[in-house]
């Protein structure tokens, strides 16, 4: 198993969600922690989802946490939202064809606990197809009260924690009609997560297995 040394060891890392902002409400404060530390990082960022607008969202999105120097491969699908049980096997397919090689050193993906069927595919796959390798899986907020019980903690210095809530805030107009998305969520929840593991600001993932350098 790919054994973790810390992010500054991490050459190649594999960002996957089922929809445009899931990887920057799940991790993206830890994307940009990784990228700051190291800048020579090389960074998949993949969403299997979208029309025109939400794909124009995702490639903002991804620019801004990714910044200007890091080297990076945005792949964005166009598979049915909220229907991923449906297309399973082009799903798998896909991720055997394209993000399989990719063989990174760190992969963010969803948790295996959400209670969205399209995460719930996405950990699945993640799983069958990186066998091998370290994944850490992020939580998103939402109605369902899902939150996961997290065993890895990402501490955040604060520059970090504003540049995610100005993403999420800047770039994700389509979803400013949800009631749960805004800055208070995205900042409250990385608040509760640093208590948690006493410091001001982390972000919380679940590691099924962890192999350290």
């Amino acid at each position: 198993m790919i054994a973790f040394g810390g992010f500054k060891q991490v050459r190649r890392l594999l960002c996957v969600g089922a929809h445009s902002d899931d990887i920057e409400i799940g991790a993206g404060a830890t994307v940009l922690r990784i990228v700051r530390e190291n800048p020579d990082v090389e960074v998949t960022w993949c969403v299997l989802s979208g029309n025109e607008i939400r794909h124009e969202e995702a490639r903002r999105g991804a620019d801004q946490v990714l910044g200007p120097r890091v080297a990076r491969s945005i792949v964005l699908k166009d598979f049915v939202d909220s229907r991923f049980p449906e297309h399973r096997e082009k799903i798998k397919e896909f991720f055997e064809q394209r993000l399989k090689s990719t063989d990174p050193d760190l992969i963010l993906t969803h948790t295996r606990a959400d209670a969205h069927q399209d995460h719930r595919m996405v950990n699945e796959l993640t799983w069958n197809t990186f066998r091998s390798h370290q994944i850490w899986e992020y939580e998103i907020p939402k109605w369902d009260g899902d939150l996961m019980q997290p065993n890895l903690y990402v501490p955040l210095d604060p520059e970090d924690v504003a540049a995610k809530v100005a993403v999420l805030r800047d770039v994700f107009s389509s979803q400013r009609n949800k009631h749960w998305f805004d800055e208070e969520t995205f900042r409250g929840l990385m608040r509760i997560r640093g208590l948690e593991s006493n410091t001001r600001y982390s972000e919380a993932f679940f590691a099924r297995k962890i192999v350290v350098a």
